[in-house]
């Protein structure tokens, strides 16, 4: 059961609501909907689920907490808290030391390497499709959303494609689950296997993959510390193993239910770079958090030093004062229109983004022309889950042979 707590003397009665981001409905096959309902209410609320967080349910708000350091930390972003995770660089580091970090991780992502990640793609796609379009059916998740991006992911960190079956559960622990323990566990059991990596790739010398730049890395003139290593390592990790995969699930369970969107894509693919946008909008994944670094009156509340504020991305693209007609998924938008924040924004801003869009569209372009019409399997309905991240972790399809 969630620690609930009683409500502190800093929270109006009229913001309390019962809401546990673990819990999230998704039994009408639209989780970010019922995100959505917290729009009926005020701009900011409070929940007493583990350990009592507040929650910012509109754009304006995310402006504000996003880049706002001062105030609003990044230090902070498991719910429950963990006191025994190994410290996140630089994930739960703000500027400016938060700068140098990311400027070396960034090296993994440029233009050259980028497109190269990108064939990587194409071809699992297409291997992938090759093998599933003559059985008429598939389970979409294991099958093809997690296997794509995981082995770009692998190529990126210069790790063994044949570890996918280890390290995907661990990741899904990771990212999904709310037991503090087995996620203090599985974070031991991550470090572990990535010493070992770690030891080869400092015995090898500098390489190309993301993971010998990290251990061959300095940070303003100084190489990284053992401990730094480990940790952007394990960030790295963890990060790269299960957003895609679940955004890949909510835009092919939406393609399954609405055969007018798929006839736009197949018959215009020039929609799809709009249309990636648009599902990056409707469907956002992640929930973040931020830490009040002091007491800090804001809009007429108080917040209290500590205090967590959770951030659930999707509600920032469902804002309908930012989005018209937010639920509607329209690959008619005009671009500059589409406002999301699902790759956060500030520095934070998720250093994979360019990739994870490239991984979205190679999807549509290589799945649809071979697969057009696809559907749900009636008898199997998609299984869906919340926590850090809003996932589809069962997803069955099914198409004529």
């Amino acid at each position: 059961m969630p620690m609930q707590v009683t409500v502190p003397d800093n929270v109006p009665p009229e913001l309390v609501v019962d809401f546990d981001y673990f819990a999230v409905d998704g039994s009408n096959g639209d989780p970010q909907a019922t995100w959505k309902k917290l729009h009926d209410g005020p701009d900011i609320v409070w929940t007493p689920h583990y350990g009592g967080h507040w929650i910012a349910t509109r754009a304006a708000e995310f402006d504000v907490m996003q880049i706002d350091h001062a105030h609003f930390s990044h230090r902070q972003f498991d719910l429950p808290r963990n006191p025994n995770r190994i410290p996140s660089v630089p994930l739960g580091l703000d500027p400016p030391e938060h700068t140098p970090y990311r400027r070396l991780l960034m090296t993994a992502f440029t233009p050259r390497k980028i497109r190269a990640f990108a064939e990587v793609a194409e071809h699992t796609a297409k291997d992938l499709i090759a093998e599933l379009k003559p059985r008429g059916e598939c389970e979409f998740i294991d099958e093809f959303a997690k296997v794509l991006p995981i082995n770009v992911f692998l190529t990126m960190m210069g790790l063994p494609l044949d570890d996918r079956a280890y390290l995907l559960p661990l990741a899904e622990i990771a990212v999904h689950s709310n037991d503090v323990a087995l996620k203090t566990k599985t974070q031991q059991e991550l470090a572990g296997y990535l010493l070992g990596h770690i030891e080869q790739r400092r015995a090898a010398g500098p390489a190309e993959d993301l993971l010998s730049t990290i251990v061959h890395g300095e940070i303003e003139g100084r190489p990284l510390t053992p401990p730094e290593i480990l940790s952007m390592s394990l960030l790295a990790l963890v990060g790269g193993l299960d957003t895609v995969a679940s955004q890949l699930g909510f835009v092919a369970n939406f393609l399954a239910k609405n055969p007018g969107h798929r006839r736009e894509l197949v018959e215009n693919p020039r929609l799809i770079p709009t249309a990636c946008e648009e599902f990056l909008r409707r469907f956002g994944l992640p929930n973040t958090l931020r830490e009040l670094t002091m007491d800090y009156a804001y809009k007429g509340l108080q917040f209290r030093k500590n205090d967590l504020i959770m951030l659930p991305k999707c509600l920032y693209g469902l804002d309908e004062r930012l989005n018209a007609d937010p639920m509607t998924v329209d690959f008619h938008r005009k671009p500059s229109t589409i406002k999301h924040a699902a790759f956060g924004a500030g520095p934070h801003l998720c250093p994979g983004n360019v990739l994870a869009r490239r991984e979205l569209m190679i999807f549509l372009e290589e799945w649809l022309p071979a697969i057009p019409d696809f559907e749900l399997d009636p008898e199997r309905p998609p299984v869906f889950t919340s926590g850090g991240v809003n996932s589809v972790s069962k997803l069955y399809l099914k198409w004529k042979v």
